[in-house]
């Protein structure tokens, strides 16, 4: 039970306190989340660190212009970019990003989104890097030309997409390059953002889950790309619905200019300048595709409070106990008819994950019945296909690695049993 006294709140309960008295209440059963930091089951729990900045932000009121260029300097420290911005979500950075490539500082072709006809709207991507989440970058208006080929997904090559592709590619309505970074993502996005530079074509970047390495928050400065977007809800552990989107001022100043609240005077208005340069502005936007994507000023401080934490701590000892957590669980279910492997990437920043093959048991009914028990687990589903079940252990303490170890036992035996 949660005591509050003089307004605040005696102690900063935890996220098992929340979750089963809150959602007990609506009806809905608080679930063991074996599959980490996804969106479909709420992203990251929030340090108590960042629940007190979360608390605190919403017992008064500032300008959002204000705020969000005090979270740009911090952020810009950071990664290395020019400036930042908080969105609300790495999908909202994306679709701001594209919208502030395409619109610039033009109040015209702002008013005008997602109707880009009459002016350059073509991002050049990768046929290999092309996903759903890319729906975003579309929202804004924007076309996707692909190029190259998917030869080795398809067992025709062994050839990935080129730079020289990009280039080939680009025309007069080109407006920029989309990229999607993963560790193995080809050609390296430095030849990328060299060839479209040297075409003066921005480039937006889709880093989404791509933390930890802690390295990765300075891809903006390091590889100069125009924009890069991350996710604030998983790794970093900020509000599930933030995200950040890092890179060049005047394309950071477009991507606010299209998501804040801009019911005001032109005479009054005063945006910070080192966030907004109000004399390239021929008057008042009206409000932006990104209108819908705000975020709130609670949000802004939780996540620029988790950002902060998260570039400074070293998360070794925190992944030392996640792989306990899975040696745990595979030790209680190793046998003859069940293989465990505790995957540990090559980056010691990165989180271990556990990957449990089932021989003799169907791993979809396995998974069916992980999430019909009580209470509800959800493992990682990604390799079904294959037979396996994936934990990742980023939203587990040792309580719920001892409970999914008991039902995956009984699980398994029911299984053997029918």
């Amino acid at each position: 039970m949660l005591r509050y006294r003089g307004g605040r709140c005696d102690k900063v309960p935890t996220a098992r306190s929340i979750t089963m008295s809150v959602y007990d209440s609506l009806g809905v059963p608080a679930i063991i989340n074996a599959s980490g930091p996804v969106t479909r089951l709420g992203g990251s729990a929030m340090s108590e660190t960042v629940l007190d900045a979360f608390q605190d932000a919403a017992r008064e009121w500032v300008p959002l212009e204000q705020l969000q260029a005090a979270a740009s300097k911090m952020m810009a420290q950071v990664t290395g970019a020019e400036a930042g911005l908080v969105t609300s979500g790495a999908a909202a950075s994306l679709t701001l990003g594209a919208a502030a490539i395409i619109a610039g500082y033009d109040l015209s072709r702002m008013e005008q989104l997602p109707h880009t006809e009459k002016f350059p709207h073509e991002f050049v991507v990768a046929r290999d890097q092309r996903s759903g989440y890319d729906h975003a970058v579309r929202a804004a208006g924007a076309k996707l030309v692909e190029v190259g080929f998917n030869e080795v997904v398809a067992g025709a090559g062994v050839r990935r997409t080129e730079a020289w592709e990009y280039e080939a590619a680009f025309c007069e309505q080109t407006a920029g390059v989309l990229y999607v970074y993963t560790r193995d993502s080809q050609p390296a996005l430095e030849a990328v953002v060299e060839v479209a530079h040297r075409h003066d074509l921005p480039v937006l970047v889709d880093a989404a889950g791509e933390l930890p390495p802690r390295a990765n928050l300075m891809l903006p400065g390091m590889t100069k790309a125009d924009l890069v977007a991350f996710s604030g809800g998983k790794a970093i552990r900020g509000p599930q619905s933030t995200g950040l989107l890092c890179g060049q001022q005047d394309l950071i100043a477009s991507a606010a200019l299209q998501m804040l609240d801009l019911d005001d005077h032109w005479e009054l208005w005063e945006p910070p300048a080192e966030f907004i340069d109000r004399r390239k502005l021929k008057g008042m936007p009206r409000h932006g595709i990104g209108r819908s994507m705000k975020v709130s000023k609670e949000e802004i401080v939780a996540l620029v409070t988790a950002l902060a934490i998260f570039a400074s701590q070293d998360p070794t000892e925190a992944n030392d106990t996640h792989r306990e957590h899975l040696q745990l669980i595979a030790e209680a279910i190793e046998g003859p008819t069940v293989r465990c492997e505790v995957l540990d990437p090559s980056d010691h920043e990165c989180v271990p994950l556990l990957e449990i093959s089932l021989v003799a048991a169907d791993a979809v009914e396995i998974c069916r019945g992980l999430r019909k028990g009580t209470p509800p687990i959800y493992v990682g589903h990604g390799k079904l296909s294959a037979g396996k079940l994936v934990i990742n252990p980023m939203c587990l303490d040792s309580h719920a690695a001892d409970t999914i170890a008991d039902r995956l036992r009984k699980e398994l035996k029911g299984s053997t049993q029918r």
